[in-house]
């Protein structure tokens, strides 16, 4: 598909039931959700367990071949917490599971199919028990890359950037970048350079979400219902 054949009205409707299934079927499940989310496919995010918080402005984008999971369980009652900060972008297939404590904070970017788990889950010689867990520290403004793992105990210090496909088993510091298996710091972070984080994007969000529905409206002004309907059964080169 080279470009949206919807409807505005279609689009706009798809919005709203979006918006009504993360309020109904989501939020229910978790201890927190704060305004202004987006859940592209809602329907293929998947929570168990809690205390499961997300906060504001969060943008989760799930698909049906690349779901969304967060999950809490730990045999200790008091352990188990997933916390998403402010402003935060969750990819498709990213999965994060806890048995102690998770803490991700504002402005932090999961690509896709990103792993971050807090447990073995399976000790080395006792397999009935979860083995060895240790609480993850994600601190502001941090970007995981593409099918990135981060294991237990790590902290990943504030503005730094794990790369694609790493596996970070021990903490990465502040205004770093760190790649690989084992992940290792490979570049220093200019700390005089300005970070412009996703919470600037939300400055005015009553402006840009204005914005976005104009650019809707804009883009998909010539789009019929008959030339939808055609094209879901009849797509063409043209499309």
């Amino acid at each position: 598909m080279r470009r949206d054949h919807r409807p505005y009205y279609i689009k706009k409707a798809l919005l709203k039931f979006s918006e009504f299934y993360v309020n109904h079927f989501l939020r229910p499940q978790l201890e927190f959700l704060g305004k202004g989310f987006t859940f592209v496919r809602p329907w293929n995010v998947e929570i168990f367990g809690s205390p499961i918080e997300i906060g504001d402005y969060v943008n989760v984008v799930a698909s049906a071949d690349w779901k969304v999971r967060f999950a809490v369980w730990s045999e200790k009652g008091n352990l188990g917490r997933i916390r998403i900060g402010d402003y935060c972008l969750i990819s498709p297939g990213v999965r994060i599971g806890s048995a102690h404590e998770i803490i991700i904070g504002d402005n932090c970017m999961m690509a896709s199919c990103v792993y971050i788990t807090d447990s073995d889950w399976h000790d080395v010689y006792n397999r009935i028990t979860i083995g060895k867990t240790a609480p993850i520290q994600i601190e502001n403004n941090v970007w995981v890359g593409d099918s990135a793992i981060v294991c237990k105990g790590v902290t990943l210090g504030e503005n730094s950037i794990i790369g694609a496909g790493a596996v970070v088993v021990s903490s990465v510091p502040p205004n770093c970048i760190a790649a690989g298996n084992p992940a290792k710091v490979v570049k220093q972070l200019d700390t005089k350079e300005h970070f412009t984080t996703r919470e600037q994007w939300f400055a005015e969000p009553e402006k840009l979400f204005k914005g976005f529905d104009q650019s809707d409206k804009q883009i998909l002004r010539e789009n019929s219902l008959l030339h939808w309907l055609r094209f879901l059964r009849f797509p063409s080169r043209r499309d």
